[in-house]
């Protein structure tokens, strides 16, 4: 019983791509990393500083809204420094997939 269960899971891991899964998330996981140190360190200051600011985190937008003693306030930079580190990411993953090669593994020779 627990051989066959065992061969069923050899089976799974094999055919399902499991360890492809695997090295994928890995790399996008390093590869995630290092942009958002990147982006952190490097490209957020100069954004920052284009739009006026130190830092482009510290960034907000400042309503004018009061709720009892504080004002409403929305912290643009942050969001925005989200956003460029997603489309780094994004992109630095795609080029690794197409310069490897990657992406022709799934596919079919017919």
């Amino acid at each position: 019983m627990a051989s066959k269960q065992l061969k069923d899971f050899v089976d799974f891991v094999r055919e399902q791509g499991v360890v492809g899964l695997a090295v994928g998330l890995a790399i996008g996981t390093a590869a995630g990393a290092a942009i958002k140190d990147i982006v952190d360190e490097f490209i957020n200051p100069i954004v920052g500083y284009i739009v006026g600011g130190a830092s482009l985190q510290t960034q907000t937008w400042h309503t004018g809204l009061f709720r009892g003693k504080s004002e409403l306030v929305f912290g643009w930079g942050a969001i925005l420094g989200a956003i460029i580190t997603l489309l780094a990411t994004a992109f630095v993953v795609y080029q690794i997939v197409h310069m490897a090669k990657l992406d022709k593994l799934d596919k079919k020779k017919g």
